[in-house]
């Protein structure tokens, strides 16, 4: 395994919205992939590890680095986020799609959470609305039975 700090394996940070991560903040690992390939897999560290410390990073801000902790919980080892990504025979594609993962997770994870919904109460007009429409349907039903046997 092969393990490059973000300044040799990339030209810059990830950028996230409207917060950049520092290039520093990034560890980059390169070990062998499994899956097709033939004699390329035996010899070829493509298989990629992108990790970032999200308890320690300071491009996040406080706000946004406790909102990625909470929701990242379950994902983070030691406040640590790993994407790692060998889908591809090249390490570089590799790369390109663990920046745009851990690019993603984070957008995810650092969103401000939705407004709560204010409660309301269907106002006079709607009330009778539903209730004529209930009334229209009673009537269609009550048309369709069988006549009373008088």
């Amino acid at each position: 395994m092969v393990v490059v700090n973000a300044g040799a394996a990339d030209d810059g940070g990830l950028i996230v919205g409207p917060v950049t991560v520092p290039a520093d903040a990034l560890v980059w690992r390169f070990s062998r992939s499994s899956g097709p390939g033939g004699q390329h897999v035996n010899t070829s560290d493509t298989r990629v590890s992108l990790s970032l410390d999200v308890a320690g990073c300071g491009g996040l801000g406080r706000t946004r680095r406790e909102r990625a902790l909470e929701r990242l919980a379950g994902r983070l080892v030691g406040g640590v986020l790993t994407v790692t990504v060998q889908t591809h025979r090249s390490q570089v594609r590799n790369r390109v799609e663990a920046r745009e993962r851990m690019a993603a997770l984070l957008a995810e994870a650092i969103a401000p959470p939705p407004r709560e919904r204010r409660a309301t109460r269907p106002g006079r007009a709607a009330r009778q609305r539903r209730l004529d429409a209930k009334r229209r349907r009673g009537d269609v039903k009550r048309s369709r039975s069988r006549p009373p046997l008088d």
